[in-house]
């Protein structure tokens, strides 16, 4: 888990949450509202291993929403004890959207024999002494650094941010492995490329592929045939190999999703997708221009776009647009029955790797087009 967390158990038993993956953040509340529940140590043995965010019915468990709870009643949660309650019984409070807390009183007021778990998939404003005078003014009015307010108590603050490309596929492996489900080396890859760092995603994915597989060894073509994205992922893969012009990766490419059962007219679609992607992406020049362009060209999200600009600074925009020129060729050669599709789609790829004398455009001109 990419988390901050200390080794040792927090002096009080309050601890913050907080990161950019919702999905993760609910495992390790899991996790840690069982060993709270259980006297156990609270130190995380590592997310992946955790079964399910569910935290079904613990005993002694409140859950409050801070959007809409006074902090009044949650430290009266902390406090009181249930009418059948056992004498030892831990009790936990969580708030969620914690991130709504306007005062720093309810973690500094809140009961010492109780657990407070504080989570938040916001950005908190940065720690106190990384303000400056003005602004720290202007930020005390509209919310409270909780991270200083739980480390001032004595508490553990917990940052758990979305995985890294680097560990996408452990992650898939470790929580395939929690419903025994098999997965090929070649289908790991394949599911990590088409969701990326969505661990939330990957969870229901892995479900579908596990019910899909019915006990047998999930392969790289049943991810492509049931998870949304794959058959993009691997046209993605060609698309980087024609920008790298290695014909020989991307011509094998090609023969793999043309085995597979892709439609020839299907591929050419996603290329000139892709194409587009790059014409963007080599034009972009931060976050903003991002979501411009992002809600332009109906991109999954900004972060797609960011993915494509190291292959776009690969191109200039000639280049570009003498690729359009051989795709909108090789459609209409494929539609006017000038070949067959397999032959014009495998001609325009070694046209777009800049292989001589394989210009799709003299299928429907006729003749060499001026260079």
């Amino acid at each position: 888990m990419t988390a901050a967390v200390s080794s040792s158990a927090p002096a009080r038993p309050v601890y913050l949450l907080l990161g950019d993956d919702p999905f993760r953040i609910r495992l390790r509340l899991a996790e840690l509202v069982a060993a709270l529940a259980s006297g156990s140590p609270t130190n995380t043995a590592g997310v992946v291993r955790w079964p399910s965010p569910d935290l079904g019915a613990p005993l002694g468990v409140t859950r409050h929403d801070a959007r809409s709870d006074a902090p009044d009643a949650i430290v009266m949660s902390g406090a009181s004890q249930g009418l059948f309650a056992a004498l030892d019984e831990r009790r936990v409070v969580i708030v969620e959207h914690a991130e709504a807390l306007r005062s720093d009183r309810l973690v500094a007021e809140f009961p010492p024999d109780a657990a407070l778990i504080l989570v938040t998939t916001e950005t908190l404003p940065a720690s106190r002494a990384k303000r400056g005078g003005a602004r720290a003014k202007k930020e005390q009015t509209t919310g409270v650094d909780l991270r200083a307010a739980v480390s001032d108590a004595g508490g553990r603050v917990e940052r758990i941010l979305r995985l890294p490309a680097s560990e996408v596929p452990g992650w898939i492996t470790g929580r395939a492995q929690l419903r025994a489900l098999e997965l090929a080396p070649a289908a790991v890859d394949a599911l990590a490329i088409a969701v990326g760092a969505d661990s939330d995603r990957i969870e229901q994915e892995l479900a579908k592929l596990g019910a899909f597989a019915g006990g047998r060894t999930v392969e790289a073509a049943d991810v492509r045939a049931l998870v949304a994205g794959a058959i993009e992922s691997d046209v993605f893969a060609l698309t980087e190999a024609v920008v790298r012009q290695d014909t020989k990766g991307a011509v094998a490419r090609l023969e793999e999703l043309l085995a597979d059962g892709q439609a020839a007219q299907q591929i050419l679609a996603l290329l000139v997708w892709q194409f587009r992607v790059l014409l963007f992406a080599s034009a972009m020049r931060g976050t903003y221009d991002a979501n411009r362009m992002a809600k332009a060209i109906r991109a999954s999200s900004p972060a797609s776009l960011f993915r494509w600009q190291a292959q776009a600074r690969r191109v200039d925009r000639k280049r570009i647009t003498r690729a359009y020129e051989s795709l909108y060729a090789t459609d209409l050669a494929i539609k006017q029955g000038r070949t067959d599709p397999e032959t014009a789609l495998t001609l325009c790829v070694l046209d777009l790797c800049g292989i001589a004398n394989a210009d799709v455009r003299e299928l429907t001109l006729g003749e060499p087009p001026r260079r």
